[in-house]
């Protein structure tokens, strides 16, 4: 009984050892092992994970879609919308609400140009616009632009142009703006009843006025609305007859002499000469018979 007594313990003992030395080799087993045994668990995971990061970064870039469209949304995209753009979209698209006004054309907020209200209308009828004037409202824009005035302060400037260099006038001014260019006032000229002496006097920068050249019965190109004057006061139209000089406007017969340094000079060195001569403009400056250095006009075919 003693000599089974001791084989039976000697065999549980063994039984033991297997079982221990299988739990060891279990425990010893290689991820790739592992793997190899149990590849659905294995690899289930990182599949997972995977997926799941994919689909984050999808989340991520139409986040970010998102959000460029929004900030599109909120302000005025540098490139223009034309009216024609805008009469074509109608209420298919996201364009910007303030684009989608009254055709405004926006270059970069703040600078931008429409049709004339009726407001507008009003209020220049029988002053810029004549009750003979032959230009047809629809061919006038009007343009606001900010610009730096002579205290060095941010200010908005308000005129009326041809439809034909609405786009110039947005592109120059906005140039001018960024390189703070002092420009004294930019109002309509109805402020001074429509009266270019007083305007020129009050050193203001307009456009449109329906009115003949000084002097004769022919229309000014301002009349057509495809001319500018800036800083008229610095820059007077200077005539000649009979061998005497005339300044206009009155007070400025000191700035008639170009060869003198002062501030607000436009010459051929002047950032306003090249911007409006890039964009097509010539200048009253290089004219023969007079010299008319705040002018600026554009002649379009018609």
């Amino acid at each position: 009984m003693k000599k089974y007594t001791k084989y039976f313990g000697a065999a549980i003992f063994f039984l033991l050892l297997c079982i221990t030395a299988a739990i060891i080799s279990h425990n010893s087993e290689t991820l790739t092992d592992y793997a190899h045994r149990e590849p659905e668990v294995a690899y289930r995971e990182p599949a997972e994970t995977e997926s799941e990061n994919e689909e984050a970064a999808e989340a991520e870039t139409e986040t970010a879609q998102a959000g460029t469209s929004e900030s599109v949304d909120e302000i005025s995209v540098t490139k223009p919308i034309t009216e024609a753009q805008a009469e074509s979209a109608g209420g298919d698209t996201e364009m910007n609400a303030k684009e989608m006004t009254a055709n405004r054309t926006i270059y970069q907020p703040d600078f931008y140009y429409e049709p004339l209200s009726e407001d507008m209308k009003q209020r220049i009828t029988g002053v810029s616009y004549r009750e003979d004037c032959p230009l047809p409202y629809e061919d006038l824009r009007h343009v606001s632009v900010l610009y730096v005035n002579f205290k060095g302060n941010v200010s908005t400037g308000d005129m009326i142009c041809n439809k034909a260099i609405a786009q110039d006038l947005v592109e120059i001014f906005y140039e001018l703006y960024q390189a703070d260019y002092q420009i004294e006032q930019i109002r309509l000229i109805d402020e001074y009843a429509a009266d270019d002496t007083l305007s020129m006097q009050d050193n203001n920068t307009s456009c449109f006025n329906y009115r003949t050249i000084a002097g004769t019965n022919k229309i000014s190109m301002h009349g057509k609305g495809l001319a500018i004057d800036i800083n008229p006061f610095f820059n007077p139209y200077v005539t000649y007859k009979n061998g005497e000089q005339r300044v206009s406007p009155a007070g400025a017969e000191s700035y008639a002499d170009r060869s003198q340094p002062f501030a607000y000079k436009i010459d051929e060195n002047d950032l306003c000469y090249k911007l409006f001569t890039q964009h097509g403009f010539s200048w009253g400056g290089n004219w023969n018979h007079s010299k008319d250095y705040q002018h600026f006009e554009k002649k379009i075919e018609e």
